[in-house]
């Protein structure tokens, strides 16, 4: 006979309720790549459980990658292209992917508007990568500035010495 009972532990009256708007001030918005990605609940507020961020991308994505973290993407406005493990899947408003952890994929936007979508990371710690790489931008919609070839090498030597860190994996396009 199986016990069904679970003992849950007390409740942690230190974690507060996060209740947040996108365009809230105070929020941290960081340009990474041509990306715009709000933190909207970070790992500190979760209890390092997950993090969450609105991802507001006219164009393009990230290089081929994998984490061992599990990632969640759904999608506001516009539309992405996601290969996950070869395979490749269009995903527009309303709809979700999950990517497993440690497997690899790769986001382009596909849509000619911007894509807006959710990124759910769990366990947190992403939005601690961004903050190391991204450029600190007023609001949810503020484009990054496009930067220099030396900026360019600059974030790319802080991405690739920094992946290890974070548990990330560039892959070979």
């Amino acid at each position: 006979m199986t016990d069904n009972t679970a003992v849950l532990r007390p409740d942690d009256l230190s974690r507060k309720a996060t209740i947040v708007h996108a365009d809230d001030p105070g929020l941290m918005h960081l340009g990474v790549g041509a990306g715009t990605y709000t933190i909207l609940i970070s790992g500190e507020q979760s209890g390092g459980r997950y993090t969450l961020i609105d991802m507001y991308v006219p164009s393009g994505g990230p290089p081929p990658h994998r984490h061992d973290f599990e990632e969640m993407f759904y999608i506001l406005e516009g539309e992405l292209d996601v290969t996950f493990r070869g395979e490749a899947h269009r995903i527009g408003p309303g709809q979700s992917i999950n990517i497993p952890a440690n497997a690899p994929h790769v986001f382009r936007v596909a849509s000619a508007t911007p894509a807006r979508f959710l990124c759910f990371c769990t366990p947190a710690g992403q939005e601690e990568f961004f903050k190391l790489a991204g450029e600190p931008l007023a609001g949810r919609t503020t484009p990054p500035t496009p930067p220099s070839p030396e900026r360019m090498a600059e974030l790319r030597n802080i991405i690739l010495t920094n992946a290890a860190r974070f548990h990330s994996e560039f892959l070979p396009p």
